[in-house]
């Protein structure tokens, strides 16, 4: 009986032991300095030279590495690695990717998020960054979060974009007929049919071939794009339509972002605002570096005149009537936009 008591206490000591230990293991399991690490992959659509990719490389990266002492390290997988634009934001959205920095392809869902990219609207990108930064760009997030289970970090830019061709365009008659590609975006193709081209929408990743094969006859996209893709190989003309601004996003995934420290949120939210803010600037410093590069390569730009442009702010015109027919917060929405100073 003695043997019995004395094997059930030992027992019972042997399991108060292993209790003990296993919590003292979990708690220095979530100490911040257990030396575990934490890796955040990043996906975008744009070439490796692009600025979007040069300020993740020289700001986010090491900013979020080194302030974190290692315990986020991030890998950018830049031009499509990880899929097209909707495959890589249904990763971020679902988990599969931490990151990703996207174009506006949520706006099917959530409309205000379309806005940005209305035809004509800002006048400069110092006037598409006071907007998106400050509580207008916060009012067209709102819902992002909640239906998307992605969290903004911050707005960077993509640009002002252009129509790149092989032929000149120098008056509207130039764009009827056109094949033109433009993202598979219900308004980039409103817009198009607007200005009287036949469009076909396909993912960035595709353009090269199709311009190389005459699938297409131009594209649309911000130059900085138009040289880093190396589309300048198969396109001879750009007209400086400036006709729609298009942002990014840094997003993260929103479960991912709940699960961190306060500590750790700072440093990536930190670290997104100075990598956009860098983004912004090289966008802006770029453009007339990227004309003399494009020119040099061969390719010709065309300034459009006062009445080409008043003829092609006058084709989208219906545009903007059906927008404030179909969302009722449409029109005093573009006018608080084009007020801000």
């Amino acid at each position: 009986m003695k043997k019995s008591w004395a094997a059930i206490g030992s027992i019972a000591l042997a399991i108060t032991m292993i209790v003990a230990g296993c919590g003292q293991q979990n708690s220095a399991s979530v100490k911040p300095d257990s030396g575990a690490t934490r890796t955040l992959k990043i996906a975008n659509y744009f070439a490796t030279d692009h600025p979007q990719n040069v300020a993740l490389r020289e700001k986010f990266k090491p900013m979020v590495e080194q302030e974190s002492n290692g315990a986020l390290q991030v890998e950018i997988y830049d031009n499509s690695q990880l899929g097209a634009e909707q495959e890589f934001y249904d990763g971020v959205r679902n988990g599969t990717i931490e990151m990703g920095i996207p174009g506006m392809i949520m706006q099917s869902s959530i409309e205000k998020l379309g806005v940005p990219e209305w035809p004509f609207l800002f006048r400069d990108y110092e006037h598409a960054k006071k907007v998106l930064n400050g509580p207008l760009g916060e009012e067209m997030l709102a819902e992002l979060e909640s239906k998307h289970g992605v969290h903004a970090l911050a707005w960077s830019a993509n640009g002002f974009r252009m129509f790149s061709s092989r032929d000149a365009l120098q008056s509207m008659a130039d764009f009827q007929g056109l094949r033109m590609r433009m993202p598979n975006i219900e308004h980039y193709l409103d817009l198009g049919k607007a200005l009287g081209m036949t469009v076909t929408p396909m993912p960035i990743s595709e353009v090269f071939t199709a311009l190389e094969q005459k699938v297409v006859d131009g594209q649309d996209n911000p130059i900085a794009t138009l040289r880093a893709s190396g589309w300048y190989e198969v396109q001879s003309y750009v007209l400086e339509s400036n006709h729609m601004f298009s942002p990014n996003l840094y997003l993260i995934n929103s479960n991912l972002w709940n699960s961190l420290t306060g500590q750790q949120r700072s440093i990536i939210e930190k670290a997104a605002k100075a990598s956009a803010d860098y983004e912004w600037e090289l966008m802006q410093k770029s453009y007339e570096a990227d004309k003399q590069f494009l020119m040099e390569k061969g390719i010709k730009f065309i300034t459009p005149s006062e009445d080409f442009l008043r003829q092609m702010e006058q084709a989208v015109e219906p545009l903007y009537q059906r927008y404030y027919q179909t969302y009722p917060w449409a029109e005093d929405l573009v006018k608080r936009i084009r007020a801000e100073k």
